[in-house]
């Protein structure tokens, strides 16, 4: 058979030291779960912890030994190439940074083939997105990988997992991230199931019995997370380019390898422990993976330490980070686990724990800010509070002002005062889609143009998914439940049952698959823990009421 292009595979150890270990760095996530934020600015860039996400995937490649990345770009590839273009990537001696643009690619599988027909992978590359954060050694991971391709030129492709045990609750991680079912050969390591749309509502997983009998020696795990870090043989691009059916790594690529009994290939895994990786996949990880970074379980990626251009950052007791040119009133209180960026400014009486504020914020007197996440020239006027909320660039958050839990508000949206900006409403001044969102479409949108000022005199116009109104909804009516007069635990309970009855068909509305159930329960879960004395006694009740 003739050598494809782009793949140049060799048997020769001498050969083959000399082939600089490369990376593939996905800037795309081909998917929409940050928008509206994303229609304006590439995820990648969005900053994490004050510093944008792709740095912390080039930092750890770099440190890693990589000596080649080739960032591929599509949505808002212009920002993404400016960027870099500026950025210190491009001085590092042995580190080379190169993009590879694309106006047309919906889906990973058309980014991979693209790369392959660019011809520049030459040997084991390793494949990210570029919203990782890790600090784990590629040193034996890479070994392991070589070692089993040259007993078995199968052995095409290593994921790096760890344990991570889900919620028995909602099947989901502590980054968001659905249950995932994974059947492992405990000899070789050997990836033989692979399963993340488990059926939650009765935990049961069906294996074939002709899949028990060719694989006698298997465990089957549901305590594992896909760090989505590959390791990959060129034949992995010339698989993409082949199959055009690909388009998903996970739910196309990695599925359709372990049920093709012709071509044989094989997929591995490599278990880290100690080390840290994860991906930051959706706003809860967001969240999850900020106060990872905060609280140093990604050393040495963490804020006092520069490692792309960052501004100093000076770490005090009880892990509060404070930026340069900080102005900070002497009545202000700084809690632990908080960041503050160069330039801020914070009034009398502020209360701030939990939370990352960006660079030259301005935030007036008796402003309570509880883990959330403010991005840079965020104004903050007196009496507001900010309750694990997220704020972009350039917002304008007016005197007395609540964002209750959940609120995205996009780039430069205004605030109005006294007003109340409800639980999971995403705010954006741009036009939202009139379709859902899905998972296999592009970051960004058509560009078009709006205003959107949110005052007490206007309608709140925003984009939500039945997933967030179902939460939204359900926290509302909890909410209800609470203010109503109660003396005891009891009261407060028949106070729940009868708000809930009176808006179960609202509820049921939002309720149309479990999805949506297990967002329900999440929320709760989240107000038990925000009002443990209140919610707690109640939990499993509650859980209960037939809708």
């Amino acid at each position: 058979m003739a050598q494809k292009k782009g793949v140049r595979v060799s048997e020769d150890a001498d050969e083959l030291s000399h082939v600089p270990l490369q990376a593939v760095l996905l800037a795309d996530s081909f998917a929409q779960k940050f928008r509206p934020i994303t229609m304006e600015r590439p995820k990648v860039l969005l900053p994490l912890v004050n510093i944008p996400m792709i740095d912390y995937s080039l930092a750890w490649l770099e440190s890693a030994g990589v000596e080649e990345v080739f960032v591929f770009c599509c949505a808002h590839s212009k920002q993404i190439i400016d960027y870099l273009d500026k950025s210190e990537w491009l001085s590092y001696p042995k580190f080379s940074v190169n993009t590879i643009e694309s106006h047309d690619s919906v889906s990973a599988g058309d980014a991979l083939r693209l790369v392959y027909e660019r011809n520049v992978i030459h040997g084991d590359f390793v494949l990210i997105s570029g919203d990782t954060v890790s600090n784990m050694s590629l040193t034996q991971a890479l070994q392991d990988h070589k070692d089993r391709k040259k007993k078995d030129s199968n052995a095409i492709m290593t994921m790096v997992i760890k344990k991570s045990k889900p919620s028995s609750l909602t099947h989901q991680t502590r980054l968001g991230n659905d249950e995932l079912v994974m059947a492992i050969d405990p000899n070789t390591k050997e990836l033989l199931y692979y399963e993340d749309k488990v059926d939650s509502a009765d935990g049961v997983v069906t294996l074939d019995k002709v899949f028990l009998l060719d694989n006698p020696a298997l465990k089957v795990h549901n305590d594992k997370e896909d760090c989505y870090i590959d390791i990959c043989s060129p034949e992995v691009l010339s698989l993409f380019t082949d199959n055009f059916d690909y388009q998903h790594l996970r739910r196309h690529f990695v599925k359709g390898l372990l049920v093709d009994d012709i071509m044989g290939y094989k997929i591995f895994t490599h278990e880290i422990h100690s080390s840290y990786a994860a991906r930051v996949d959706n706003f809860r990880s967001y969240d999850t993976i900020s106060k990872d970074i905060i609280q140093r379980w990604t050393y040495p990626l963490v804020p006092d330490i520069q490692f792309s251009g960052n501004l100093p950052i000076k770490l005090e007791r009880q892990g509060v980070y404070k930026g340069s040119d900080l102005q900070l009133s002497r009545s202000a209180q700084l809690g632990p686990f908080t960041l503050v960026g160069s330039g801020t400014s914070i009034g009398d009486s502020c209360k701030i724990s939990n939370s990352v504020i960006g660079e030259g914020c301005s935030i007036g007197s008796n402003v309570s800010i509880e883990g959330s996440y403010i991005w840079d020239h965020v104004t903050i006027q007196d009496g507001c509070q900010l309750n694990h909320a997220l704020v972009c660039d350039g917002v304008v958050i007016k005197s007395g002002a609540v964002l209750e839990p959940g609120v995205v508000l996009s780039y430069k949206v205004v605030v109005g005062p006294q007003f109340p900006v409800p639980a999971y409403a995403k705010v954006s001044l741009l036009p939202q889609p009139t379709n859902e969102d899905s998972d296999d479409e592009l970051e960004y949108a058509d560009s078009g143009s709006g205003i959107l000022d949110i005052t007490c005199k206007l309608r709140l116009s925003y984009n939500m998914a039945s997933l967030d109104c179902a939460g939204a909804i359900f926290w509302s009516v909890m909410k209800l439940a609470l203010e109503t007069p109660h003396d005891t635990n009891g009261e407060l309970l028949n106070n729940a049952v009868s708000v809930i009855t009176t808006w179960r068909d609202l509820l049921r509305h939002y309720l149309q698959s479990i999805d949506e159930e297990i967002e329900i329960i999440m929320k709760f879960e989240e107000m038990c823990l925000e009002s443990a004395k209140d919610f707690a006694p109640m939990f499993a009740t509650v859980c209960n009421i037939k809708s």
